[in-house]
């Protein structure tokens, strides 16, 4: 249930209805906006007799939740989550562009990309350390390498890195050189994954599940904001479905319907979402126009010798170009491409 505390509110009161909701057994998550403070309460409401909330000082009304997701809903926040990253703001007016190679291969390929995307106007690296693949064959990242030239890459370039975690045992590992955590889309509903990573305090991008539903998606986001980590990134990145002309169809519309049931912040991954280079542009512009807080690009300089995802990585010049043309996008829509310069 929500707790909707008036406007006029005084700390004590707030702190009074938090302790007593405490005291029967609740799980209490505080959200204070710019016109209300609102007290969202998890557990047992038969432990609370009728109007004993209601009739504390302070209250304005007590609301039950409907939706299954509690604390990502809209019903505990109304308004959007902006979550920082250093200087950068993800959820806001400004769109972030995350580019750079689906995996980190060697020092010279990361810090080329690392250059270029800067150059067009990317504000955050991403890079594959570890790697989950469909193959045991393929290959599966440098590891902590890797991440290590991830750190390098952001201190020469001050691009803020984005990367994966794989499990719960190297979420320190790897949080000790990121500035986002990602979880693909296979771990999606990794639940010991999830709670882990709500017990850190770094950004967790959450990419969709390639079967999951709307709602599975949003609820794990939930396991990690009820471990107490509010700052989640939803990532659409295609789902399966009977088409097989793309690798995964790219669900445009959860943008928008997922801003309607969700206060977090949504970006879209036109690299996996078609799997066609061809593709990537014409999709990141219409993420766009569905209004997307960012965009997630695979670059590389050279596909055509990329060790993974090659098929769907832009060339610096096209992720050029991309730039140049979500830049007019970003604008008819009154928003901006955070590193548009001109």
């Amino acid at each position: 249930m929500i707790v909707v505390m008036r406007h006029d509110a005084k700390k004590e009161h707030i702190d009074k209805v938090i302790e007593r909701l405490k005291d029967k057994g609740f799980k209490v998550h505080l959200s204070q906006g710019v016109a209300r403070t609102i007290i969202g309460a998890i557990g047992d409401k038969t432990r609370l007799e009728n109007g004993a909330l209601e009739a504390m000082p302070g209250v304005e009304k007590v609301v039950p939740i409907l939706q299954p997701f509690k604390l990502a809903g809209r019903e505990f926040k109304p308004e959007d989550t902006v979550i920082q990253i250093g200087d950068i703001k993800i959820g806001g007016e400004e769109i972030q562009v995350i580019a750079g190679p689906c995996a980190v291969e060697n020092r010279d390929q990361l810090l080329e990309t690392a250059y270029k995307v800067k150059e067009c106007g990317a504000t955050l690296l991403r890079g594959g350390a570890f790697k989950p693949r469909t193959s045991p064959y393929s290959f599966q990242g440098l590891g902590e390498e890797g991440l290590k030239l991830l750190a390098e890459a952001r201190e020469k370039t001050g691009l803020a890195i984005v990367t994966e975690v794989m499990d719960p045992e190297t979420i320190p590992l790897v949080a000790e050189y990121a500035d986002v955590l990602q979880v693909g889309a296979r771990n999606m509903q990794n639940f010991f994954l999830l709670k882990a990573l709500g017990k850190i305090r770094k950004p967790v991008l959450l990419k969709r599940g390639p079967s999951a539903t709307v709602q599975e998606w949003i609820l794990a986001a939930e396991y990690i904001m009820s471990e107490g980590n509010y700052d989640v990134i939803l990532c659409e990145r295609g789902i399966r479905t009977f088409e097989t002309a793309t690798r995964n169809t790219l669900d445009l519309s959860s943008v928008p319907l997922v801003k309607q049931m969700s206060h977090l912040p949504v970006v879209v991954d036109p690299s996996h979402g078609t799997g066609k280079r061809q593709l990537v542009a014409p999709m990141a512009r219409a993420a766009v126009a569905a209004g997307a807080d960012g965009l997630l690009v695979e670059v590389h300089p050279n596909p055509s010798e990329a060790l993974s995802d090659g098929p769907q990585s832009l060339t610096p010049e096209d992720f050029g170009q991309m730039m140049e043309q979500l830049t007019g996008v970003a604008r008819v829509l009154g928003r901006r491409i955070a590193g548009d310069r001109s």
